[in-house]
Formats: C-alpha cells, structure tokens, sequence
C-alpha cells in the first residue's frame, strides 16, 4: 500500500511527488513514456532530440516560484540565464523583450514609437512585481465553505489591484494608449496568447499585465532539454516508474486500486498529473467521472501544431523567437509562431555544429482529430510547409541547412502523451477564480495538478498549483 500514488510525468506530477518525497512521503510516480516530461518531454526521432514543446523556462530566478521549488527539494538545475527572453520579428523589424526594464522601454520606442511606453509598461512591470512579491494565497474545492475561506485569502490581492481585475484588457490598453494600429495590437496579443491561452479581448487587464511582464522575470534555458528538468526533479525520488501505463483505476473501501501494465497498485491517496479533460476515462466510479465531466465545457479544444527541424549550420541563434504574420496562417488560430532553438553549447541536445528546433503556433484540435486519413495527410503536409517557409525565410535559413523536418499535430499529442488540447485552462473571465478547478476535489484522497487545475499555464502557474496542492495535504 502506498501513501501518495502520482499519475503523469509531466512538470506537474514530477513536481508534486519530488516535493511529497522531500517532506517525507512514500510517492510512486507513474508515466506511461519511457521518458519524463508529457507536454515538457524531450524526445528522440531518428537519433535526434527535440524539445516536445516550447522550452522556456521561468520562475528560477532568485526568489521565482520554480528555484524554491528546487531548493525545497535540494537540487539544482542545469541552465543558462537568458537576459532577453524572446526576440520578436513583425513587418521586417526586430524587437528585443529584455529582462531590463528600461532596456525594453527603449525597444519599445524604436519599434513602435509612442509618448505613453513609459508609462504602460512601468505599470505592467509594478503589477507583476507586485504580484508575485505577496504571499499566502491557496485555493480548495473540496466543499463550498473550502472554496469561500480560500478565496478570502485574496482579499489583499483584490484590495491591491481591483481596478483592473475588472477591466477588459483590450478596452483598458486602447483607453490607455488612444489610437492604435492593429499591428501594435497584434504585438500585444501574441505575447499574451502565450501565457493565458487567450487574447486580450476575453482577459482582464490585471491578467494580461502578468502575461505581458512574465518576461522581466528571468528566463533560462535548460542544458539537455526540458526532460532533463524533470528528470533533474525527479533525480532524488526512491520510485519512478517509466513505461508504466495506468489502464484503469477503482475504487474500494476508499482505496485506490490501479491497473498497470506492471501490475495492480494500491494507494491512499491518488494525485493526477493528467488534464482534467482527459481524466475521467481512467476511472469506474461515478462520483469521480461526474467530478470531472462538469469541466468538460471549459475544454477550449486549443491545442498545438508543432514543427520540428534540425539544422547544421556554424550561425548562431537566439534561444526564442517569436515571428508575427499579418494575418492568421491557414488551420491555426494564431498570426505568431514561436520558435525555440537550441543553444550552440549545448551539445546534450545537438551534437556540437547542429541545432535543434521546436516552433509551435495554435491551433484547434477538433480541425484535426476526426479527419479522413487522406485530408489530414494534406492538412498536415500544407501547415508543415508554410511554417517551414515562414521560419525559413525570417531567419535566413538556407535549404542546405535543413538536415531533418517533421510535424506534429494535436492528434500525434493525442497519440503519445494522451491529450489533443495543450495549454490548459484559458485564463478568460469565464474561467477565473472561483471556477478555476483547484488542486484538491471533493473526493478524499484525490488531487489535481497541472496547467488544467490552479494555476494555469507554463512552470510557474503549474508549480504554483504544486505548493498549493502540498499545503491542502497538509491541512
């Protein structure tokens, strides 16, 4: 019998158990794939590696919510700081998204010269730091009297910042600035989509402040990869299990009975690392199916198709790249593809003179799982194409260099991490706090992290969903 049984390997499962372990916790942790990661996995294809997703890591600056993560569990992450986290290219013109605040602000002013940069993004900047700067938050769904006590602990935040909890960004940022040009608005909204799965249409301003300044934080990028984060987590834990599929999960006597294709497992307490979306095919018992049925209509079906290349080249490259189109590009839901290329010293990765790529933009999965084989062939093959050309031509990258090029789309995440939606929860007013899903349920014994559940996307909102879910443990 085990105290904590962890289902999925992904940043959120890998987080959790690293930390029940570290306070002292009998944890298992179970991932189907020979290798840890899920969303966050590195992957080999024709004796190359590829980052399955986007590589950017925040939250391990000095006092960021991933290095206490780390230090809470005692180790250290293998990377490299980067002090402009994403260099973006829109109409021919580059802009750099320096840590440095003023840096940026001089950007700004050569990019889109306006007389209110200053002032906008000092304000972004103050929100963010202000933000992550306060304490004690948490957030129960256990019972309603749970959820009411919880949400009390915002009281300060609400205090702090109402005035823009409650304003739409995009109404706020054209009041703001006047008169815009779409361009600039696109500018905006690429850098936000990121971060919130949204764009600033359907958000509040308080968010898409957070999601604006996300890169004044400090960024790195992880040597090897974003699997070896996990595995790096995961590295001081007793049992983690690779190739170890759950087929079934029941429930007796209030224990949690998994079928696994390594055997039956036992456990008082069961924390799933897996989206809410996907959940509830794993289970017998109604209660728990009917539990995560009521999230199925914030699924958004946003998902990802993702291109991969590896490139032989003596150049160098920034590590992140986003490139904005004028118009949205055919079967996606986006203008803004977002490219992330290894770093040239990182030979774990890429052998040395060859770089690795993963460049991902939205799209939406029902346009591709039900398709007939013939036309998903042609989908494919097209989108693969034009972000192909599109990456090429922006960064001058020559057909010589290209030594390898495939795709993926929501039905191959479906395939190899079970999930075609990827990003989780759009942070849009519909889904804020309080009916965000938390990182505890209703049913005892079972939990919830991950970018589906408290907090939402990317290493800092789902390690914040960790510390959250460890401290309703806790009691």
């Amino acid at each position: 019998m085990r105290e904590f049984a962890v289902i999925g390997g992904g940043m959120g499962g890998c987080s959790i158990a690293a930390l029940l372990h570290s306070q002292g916790h009998d944890v298992l942790l179970l991932e189907k794939e020979p290798t840890l990661g899920g969303c966050a996995s590195t992957f080999k294809h024709d004796r190359n590696l590829y980052n399955a997703g986007a590589t950017t890591l925040a939250g391990y600056h000095d006092g960021g919510i991933v290095r206490s993560l780390c230090n809470q569990i005692g180790v250290e992450l293998d990377v490299i700081p980067t002090q402009k986290p994403i260099t973006i290219i829109q109409e021919g013109k580059t802009c750099g998204r320096y840590c440095d605040l003023a840096m940026f602000i001089q950007e700004m002013e050569r990019f889109y010269p306006h007389p209110k940069h200053a002032e906008f993004w000092n304000l972004v900047h103050a929100i963010g730091d202000a933000f992550y700067t306060m304490e004690g938050f948490w957030y129960s769904n256990q019972s309603t009297f749970d959820k009411l006590r919880s949400l009390f602990s915002y009281f300060p935040l609400l205090k702090k910042f109402w005035p823009y909890l409650y304003t739409n960004a995009h109404r706020f940022i054209h009041n703001f600035y006047g008169n815009l040009s779409e361009s600039f608005i696109d500018f905006l909204d690429a850098q936000i989509l990121i971060v919130t799965q949204a764009t600033s249409k359907h958000i509040n301003f308080f968010t898409a402040a957070l999601a604006l300044g996300y890169t004044f934080n400090e960024t790195h990028y992880p040597i090897g990869g974003m699997g070896a984060v996990c595995e790096r987590i995961t590295s001081k834990m007793v049992d983690v299990r690779t190739s170890c599929e759950v087929k079934s999960i029941g429930r007796i006597g209030g224990i949690y009975h998994l079928n696994t294709s390594q055997g039956i497992i036992k456990a008082r307490n069961l924390i799933m690392g897996t989206s809410h979306f996907e959940s509830s095919k794993w289970f017998m018992d109604k209660e728990i199916v009917d539990y995560y049925n009521r999230y199925e209509k914030k699924n958004n079906h946003q998902s990802a198709f993702v291109l991969y290349m590896t490139l032989k080249t003596d150049r160098t490259f920034e590590h992140h790249t986003q490139i904005i189109s004028k118009n949205t590009l055919a079967h996606t839901l986006s203008k803004s593809i977002f490219v992330s290329i290894s770093d040239a010293r990182d030979n774990q990765i890429s052998p040395q003179g060859t770089y690795s790529v993963t460049a991902s933009i939205h799209t939406d999965a029902r346009w591709w799982i039900n398709l007939e084989p013939a036309q998903y062939k042609k989908q494919k093959s097209d989108l693969e194409s034009l972000l192909k050309k599109h990456i090429c031509d922006t960064l001058s990258i020559t057909e010589a260099e290209i030594l390898k090029c495939f795709s993926a789309t929501p039905k191959t995440f479906k395939k190899y991490i079970h999930r075609s939606q990827l990003g989780g929860n759009a942070l849009t007013f519909k889904n804020l706090l309080p009916r965000l899903p938390s990182n505890d349920t209703p049913i005892k014994g079972l939990y919830q992290v991950g970018d589906t559940a408290y907090a939402a996307q990317g290493w800092p909102g789902v390690v914040m969903g960790v510390m959250n879910c460890a401290r309703l443990i806790h009691g």
